[in-house]
């Protein structure tokens, strides 16, 4: 049996070396031991299940189903394929007690994973997820099971479609009528995910017509490393924006919490500047206000916009699983991370990539502006062109990582790419402010043996040297 930790969101791990039935049976036994230490006899509420399009992922599904029925917790059963927003709604839709999501979001296709959500349909805050590991028995002797088709004929375990109620959740926070008439023509890569269908069952019968792509089940995910909607992953979406001369291409990772944009002119817009166009749709285009919630390797064009427009700017470490809690605390407009997943209010604490989408499809229609045109004027309103890159390296030891650890812990540099650093924050990683405003992060993966590079500044012709000087810093050029 192997050891289970919960990273920056849930447990992954590769199929078949250490994702295994058992292993799963065991995480999902540790949830049901926190529910009923939290909930008592409130546990009639039951929990969600669901998983994504990965290897076996109803399966295994289906496994964790039927540890949580063997404990006497209804379980609202959705199967696989389903959106991880969509389970986080389902949550709340169905008044249950939290959910287990099948899926390893953006990881290689090797991998699958076990996500947990609470009552709200968000994260569940790093507290919890160490009560969870602890309650994780170290053998499956320890788990109480009972078999599906048992648990279906006791009323324990429920076929639920969470779907039509997230619709009309949908319908009720962006004018989906509106984009339908609005004439765009748009690219929909899913990444071989389950974002497939969700957009075109929203916006079918007007004269917007999305063309779906990477739309079929694929779990080794042909055409990219990963679905991960960064390059090179959604190169080849990209070049079949280019072919049909699409207006815009919306993408959505694995699991389709995440968002990711491609201009116009089939150019890739980075995370962190659709970060940004969201927060100036909700100030600028629809007039709303509150906080805005970001973990500290996203952009700070967010707090020149929360200063533009009088609302506070929250900061947190990486992971929905410190975002989620603050957005609850804060009543948070938005939140978001520099990965590409967005959580809006009056929806879940939950990234969610299809109505990230919509929202920046609605921003194109209320404005009559083009990709291009909606950043000339964010970047009117932050102070001039923001620019941001990522470098990511495989550790291939713990030896690798206490190397590179011991070394930051240490250092602090006079100047960073040419530029002269001001601060050292090490809330979560090692982040380094630079005299222009941007910054550069150093940062271990909470979910892969990653060591991050990032970085954003305002000199577009320093991100290399910043970079660069970030490897240094680690030990690793």
């Amino acid at each position: 049996m192997s050891d289970i930790t919960f990273g920056t969101d849930g447990w992954r791990a590769s199929i078949a070396e250490d994702y295994t039935f058992d292993n799963v049976r065991r995480c999902a036994q540790g949830f049901a031991d926190y529910l009923k230490a939290i909930y008592g006899a409130e546990i009639a509420r039951g929990a969600v299940i669901g998983g994504d399009k990965r290897f076996r992922s109803e399966d295994f599904a289906a496994a964790a189903a039927e540890v949580l029925a063997g404990n006497g917790i209804p379980v609202h059963f959705c199967g696989g394929g389903i959106p991880t927003p969509v389970i986080s709604f389902g949550v709340t839709e169905r008044g249950a007690l939290g959910a287990i999501n099948i899926t390893a979001s953006h990881n290689p296709p090797n991998d699958n994973g076990f996500k947990v959500r609470d009552l709200n349909g968000g994260a569940i805050d790093p507290a919890g997820l160490k009560a969870i590991e602890a309650r994780i028995p170290a053998t499956v002797a320890g788990v109480q099971r009972m078999e599906f088709d048992a648990a279906l004929k006791a009323g324990l375990i429920q076929p639920y479609d969470p779907v039509p109620a997230y619709d009309a959740r949908i319908r009720s926070l962006v004018d989906v009528e509106a984009i339908k008439a609005a004439g765009f023509t748009v690219l929909v890569d899913n990444m071989w995910g389950n974002g497939a269908g969700h957009l075109s069952r929203l916006l079918a019968g007007g004269k917007t017509q999305l063309i779906e792509y990477h739309a079929d089940r694929n779990p080794i995910f042909p055409e990219m490393k990963r679905p991960e909607p960064i390059p090179p992953n959604v190169d080849a979406g990209l070049a079949k924006a280019r072919e049909i001369g699409a207006d815009v291409v919306c993408i959505m990772d694995g699991d389709a919490d995440r968002c990711g944009l491609g201009d116009e002119h089939g150019q890739f817009v980075d995370q962190l500047r659709v970060y940004a166009l969201l927060a100036m749709y909700l100030l600028e285009v629809r007039g709303e206000r509150g906080p805005i919630v970001k973990t500290l390797s996203t952009t700070s064009m967010l707090d020149k916009l929360g200063a533009r427009y009088g609302v506070k700017v929250v900061n947190t470490g990486v992971g929905f699983k410190y975002v989620a809690p603050a957005m609850m605390a804060h009543d948070g407009l938005i939140g978001g991370e520099e990965s590409g997943g967005y959580a809006f209010r009056g929806h879940v604490p939950e990234r969610d990539g299809i109505l990230a989408n919509l929202y920046l499809l609605d921003l194109m229609r209320r404005t009559g502006k083009k990709p291009t045109e909606l950043l000339a004027m964010l970047f009117s309103l932050v102070g001039g062109e923001h620019f941001y890159d990522r470098i990511d390296t495989r550790l291939r030891d713990n030896e690798m990582k206490r190397t590179a650890k011991a070394r930051l812990d240490t250092i602090t540099p006079a100047t960073i790419g040419g530029l002269r650093c001001t601060g050292k924050d090490t809330t979560d990683g090692y982040k380094f402010i630079l005299e222009d405003g941007g910054w550069l992060l150093v940062r271990f993966s909470g979910t892969e043996p990653l060591i991050r590079v990032y970085c954003e500044t305002v000199h577009g012709d320093r991100v290399p040297a910043i970079l660069q000087d970030g490897l240094k810093l680690a030990g690793l050029a």
